[in-house]
C-alpha cells in the first residue's frame, strides 16, 4: 500500500473535476440515504442498487463506494484528465476497468481521500492504514472552536481532515504524524481542495513542533485502551490511558494566549461512580489552562473489547482470545469503566482556573464551536465574581435556543409534582434540570438588564434556582455574560 504519490497538480485536477460533477455529501445522501455514511461493506449490495444509472451515480459508484466501473464510463463522467490524476495519485489501477485502491468522500464542502473502506472487514489492515472522516472526526470537528487567522496544529492528522477544516480560517496549518503514507494522504487532500498553507511534519505527536505554540491545536491521537499495537491510528503502545494525559499536557504547554485546544482521548476508572476522576486530576496540573471534559461513549470493560474487536465478529475463536486479552489486561489496570470523549482546553491568564465534566450524546452533536467559546469565556468573568450573588449584577444574554421539557411526577401524598429539564436545541443538546419558574425567568435575558433585575419580583426559591440556571448555562456556553 506504497499510495498515494503526492502530485499536487493532478490533486488539483481532480478537485476540481469533482466540484464540476457536483459530487458532494449532498448528492451522497439524496442517493444512498441519510445513514451512507456509516454503512460498511456489508451493506455495498443495496447501496449498489441504490446509485442512479447517471453520470454522477458512476462517481459515487467508483469513488464512494470503490466498485469498480469501466474507465471510459468513469471518463465521460469526471473528463479524462480526472481519470488520469487518479492513476497518477495512485487511487486507481491502470487499465480498462477503474478498479479503486483508495475512497474520497465528500465531507461538506471538503474532499477527503482515504483508504476506506477496510478491504478485509478490517482484519487484515496494514498498520499504516489511513482512516477517513470518521464518527469521531466528527466529534472533534463539532467541538473546534474555529479561529480565523490563528495559527493552528493538528497532532495526529491521520488523513488530514482536521487541518484542512482548520485550514479555511487559519493562516498557517502544521499537520504532524508519525505515519509518512498519512502525511501523503494529507499532501494530497490539501491539494484536492486548494488549500496551499498546510505544511507536514513527520514525528509522533509534538515531537516536530518543539517549542512552537498554536492558537488552536486540534488531535485525534491513537487514544483507544488496548492491550495490542497493531494500527497506529488506534493502538499507541503506551499503557492504559498514558497517551490522553500526554496529549492534554502537551496541548496545553504549546498553545498561545487566549488559544484552544480540542482532543480526542479515553481514560479509563475504578467504577462508573468513578467515572471521571483521572482527567479531571490531570487538569489541575495544569497551568493557566481551563478545561471541559466531555464524556461520549462509556462502556463496562467486556463492552469496551467487544466494541473495538468488532472486526473479529466471524472469526469466534479468535474473537474469544482477544476478549479475554483486553479484559485481562483491563483488569491488570484496576479498571472498571472506560469513557471516551473529548478534552477542550482554553489557556488564559488568571488566577483560578478550574476543570467541568459532562457527558454529551454524539448523536445530537452539532457545530458547537462558538458554543465552546462562549463558555470558556464566561467561565473567565465567572472565575472573577468573589461571591456567587455577584452574578445578578452581569447582564446575561440567552443566545442559544432552549426547548422545555415537563414530567408529572406522582408522589405518595397524592400532590403530584412537576420536574422540568430545559435542552440545548443545538450544539452539544445539553440538558439541565430546572423548574418551569425559573427557566421562564432565564428566558428573558437579553443582555440589556441585570439579572438582579429579571428576577427581582420572584419568589426567593424561584430566584435561586434561576440564579443557579443561568449559571449553568452559562458555564454550557448557552447564555453570553456580559459585565
Amino acid at each position: 500500500m506504497a499510495y498515494p504519490n503526492v502530485d499536487p497538480k493532478a490533486a488539483s485536477a481532480l478537485g476540481a473535476a469533482l466540484r464540476r460533477a457536483r459530487y458532494s455529501e449532498a448528492s451522497v445522501l439524496d442517493m444512498l440515504g441519510d445513514d451512507a455514511y456509516s454503512h460498511d461493506r456489508e451493506e455495498l449490495p443495496r447501496d449498489e442498487r441504490r446509485v442512479a444509472p447517471t453520470r454522477l451515480g458512476t462517481v459515487v459508484r467508483a469513488l464512494f463506494l470503490q466498485l469498480p466501473v469501466p474507465r471510459a464510463e468513469l471518463a465521460a463522467a469526471l473528463e479524462e484528465r480526472a481519470v488520469e490524476a487518479l492513476e497518477s495519485i495512485g487511487f486507481a489501477e491502470r487499465g480498462e476497468t477503474y478498479r479503486p485502491r483508495a475512497r474520497i468522500l465528500p465531507v461538506g464542502d471538503l474532499y477527503v481521500a482515504s483508504d476506506d473502506y477496510p478491504q478485509h472487514g478490517g482484519d487484515d489492515d496494514p498498520p499504516d492504514y489511513v482512516a477517513a472522516y470518521t464518527l469521531t472526526s466528527r466529534v472533534c470537528d463539532c467541538l473546534t472552536p474555529r479561529l480565523r487567522g490563528a495559527r493552528a496544529l493538528d497532532v495526529g492528522t491521520g488523513s488530514g481532515v482536521q487541518a484542512l477544516l482548520a485550514a479555511r480560517q487559519a493562516s498557517h496549518v502544521v499537520a504532524t504524524d508519525i505515519n509518512p503514507r498519512a502525511l501523503a494522504f494529507t499532501e494530497v487532500n490539501a491539494a484536492l481542495n486548494g488549500f496551499t498553507n498546510i505544511e507536514v511534519r513527520l514525528g509522533s505527536l509534538f515531537d516536530s513542533v518543539a517549542g512552537e505554540r498554536f492558537g488552536l491545536i486540534t488531535c485525534n491521537p491513537p487514544y483507544v485502551i488496548s492491550p495490542e499495537n497493531r494500527w497506529a491510528y488506534r493502538d499507541s503502545g503506551l499503557q492504559g490511558d498514558e497517551i490522553s494525559r500526554r496529549v492534554m499536557l502537551a496541548a496545553a504547554d504549546h498553545l498561545d494566549e487566549g488559544g484552544y485546544a480540542t482532543m480526542l482521548a479515553s481514560w479509563i476508572g475504578a467504577s462508573e461512580d468513578e467515572a471521571d476522576e483521572r482527567p479531571v486530576e490531570w487538569a489541575r496540573t495544569l497551568r493557566d489552562c481551563d478545561a471541559w471534559i466531555l464524556s461520549v461513549w462509556e462502556a463496562d470493560p467486556l463492552d469496551h473489547a467487544a466494541t473495538w474487536n468488532k472486526q473479529l465478529g466471524d472469526k469466534a475463536p479468535e474473537l474469544a482470545a482477544a476478549l479475554d486479552r483486553w479484559t485481562r489486561y483491563l483488569d491488570e489496570l484496576g479498571a472498571g469503566w472506560v469513557s471516551e470523549g473529548a478534552i477542550l482546553l482554553h489557556r488564559r491568564a488568571g488566577r483560578r482556573h478550574g476543570s467541568r465534566v459532562d457527558g454529551i450524546d454524539d448523536d445530537a452533536l452539532e457545530a458547537a464551536g462558538d458554543q465552546v467559546r462562549r463558555a470558556f469565556g464566561n467561565r473567565a468573568i465567572l472565575s472573577e465574581l468573589r461571591r456567587a450573588d455577584d452574578l445578578l449584577d452581569l447582564r446575561p444574554e440567552l443566545v442559544m435556543r432552549l426547548q422545555l421539557e415537563q414530567e408529572v411526577v406522582p408522589r405518595r401524598s397524592g400532590i403530584a409534582a412537576t420536574a422540568a429539564r430545559a435542552q440545548l436545541v443545538d450544539g452539544t443538546s445539553s440538558t439541565i434540570e430546572t423548574t418551569p419558574d425559573a427557566l421562564e425567568l432565564v428566558q428573558r435575558l437579553d443582555g440589556a438588564a441585570s439579572l438582579r433585575r429579571v428576577v427581582g419580583r420572584a419568589s426567593p426559591s424561584a430566584r435561586r434556582e434561576a440564579l443557579r440556571l443561568c449559571r449553568e448555562l452559562a458555564e454550557l456556553g448557552a447564555v453570553k455574560l456580559r459585565r
